[in-house]
């Protein structure tokens, strides 16, 4: 009895297990198992075969994505089984732009677990401060896995991996075109055209110079444009114009009286800070008001700004009387109305 417990005191102190005496051996790593391809440069070359192709398949996906959004309508609605209808531009772009991305990441990874060396290596924990040895070693490591990864040996790989990450890119670049179309020289043009009649925006009529009694300020537009038009919105915002009345004698801005008739004023109403319509008028002063931002101009003095924002008078318009007595357009603005834009100047 007495031999029984001498033997269990040499195992076990109140009942538990006697600890190893390692607990945190080191388990090791099972032996390294060489794939085909380390073995046989067939199956390597069949591996190099296909990551080259994923390369090129995402090659001809980004030069798709970048047809596709060239030559595809905006508004075209095709019919593609199990999605049913879908824009045909929207459903293009989606299925080249993640083909051309999958196939990079796909090339990578087959790349990765068929080429590159997977033999796994221990190395012990190190001071974060690196000796010159370290820095050595550093270097040497990346030496050799440059060379395990085949990158110098496998030119078809590396060259087709370039191109796939040079084109990827061309994807972002032309979506920059979404930003909008270019203005070009559009913004510096309106409807007004040498001999415009200048017609009532409230009665759609031509205005006569007896129309517009001294005081009086009257919203106008070029002939021509029907509100129901698809682009009335578009052309309306560009040439909306307004009309004063002042005594001859209180125009002090001596073109901008050569370019009105017998005292009558026509300046954009669209104002050269944000677009809003600079039509609220003082009589007595005669300065016109943008609700928006209190820009307010002068219309007695070429509608210089006095107060505001704005950034540049407002555009005047070259008026005469023609043959029937209606009041009529010379031309064009002689610069783009409305607010300061990148093109100006």
């Amino acid at each position: 009895m007495s031999s029984h417990n001498d033997n269990n005191d040499e195992h076990t102190s109140h009942g538990e297990l006697a600890p190893a005496d390692d607990p945190f051996a080191d388990p090791g790593l099972p032996p390294h198992e060489h794939r085909r391809q380390d073995i046989d440069e067939r199956a390597a070359k069949r591996s190099e075969r296909t990551v080259a192709l994923l390369f090129v398949v995402s090659i001809l996906a980004t030069i798709g994505f970048i047809a596709s959004y060239v030559a595809i309508p905006i508004d075209q609605i095709v019919y593609i089984w199990p999605f049913g209808h879908v824009s045909g531009l929207n459903f293009a772009l989606g299925l080249t732009l993640g083909l051309a991305l999958f196939c990079i990441g796909a090339g990578a990874v087959h790349w990765a677990r068929t080429l590159m060396s997977d033999e796994e290596m221990a190395d012990d924990r190190h001071p974060i401060e690196a000796t010159p040895e370290v820095r050595a070693q550093v270097f040497e490591d990346f030496r050799q896995g440059a060379a395990e990864s085949q990158f110098g040996r496998r030119k078809l790989v590396r060259n087709t991996m370039f191109g796939a990450l040079a084109l990827v890119p061309l994807s972002g670049v032309v979506l920059l075109r979404d930003l909008g179309p270019l203005p070009g020289d559009k913004l510096r043009h309106t409807r007004w055209r040498e001999g415009s009649l200048i017609i009532n925006e409230s009665t759609q009529q031509p205005l006569r110079p007896e129309d517009i009694p001294v005081g009086a300020l009257v919203q106008a537009m070029p002939e021509g444009l029907d509100p129901h038009d698809h682009d009335f919105q578009v052309e309306i915002a560009k040439a909306a114009v307004m009309l004063v009345r002042l005594e001859p004698e209180d125009i002090k801005d001596r073109q901008s009286a050569d370019w009105g008739h017998e005292g009558i004023l026509c300046y954009s109403k669209i104002c050269t800070h944000i677009g809003c319509p600079a039509t609220l008028y003082e009589q007595q002063t005669h300065h016109a008001l943008c609700p928006c931002h209190q820009s307010t101009f002068d219309l007695a003095d070429g509608a210089r700004v006095i107060f505001g924002p704005a950034g540049h008078p407002l555009p005047q318009l070259r008026i005469t009387v023609n043959e029937d007595g209606y009041l009529a357009a010379l031309g064009d603005f002689e610069e783009p109305p409305g607010p300061s834009f990148w093109e100006r100047g």
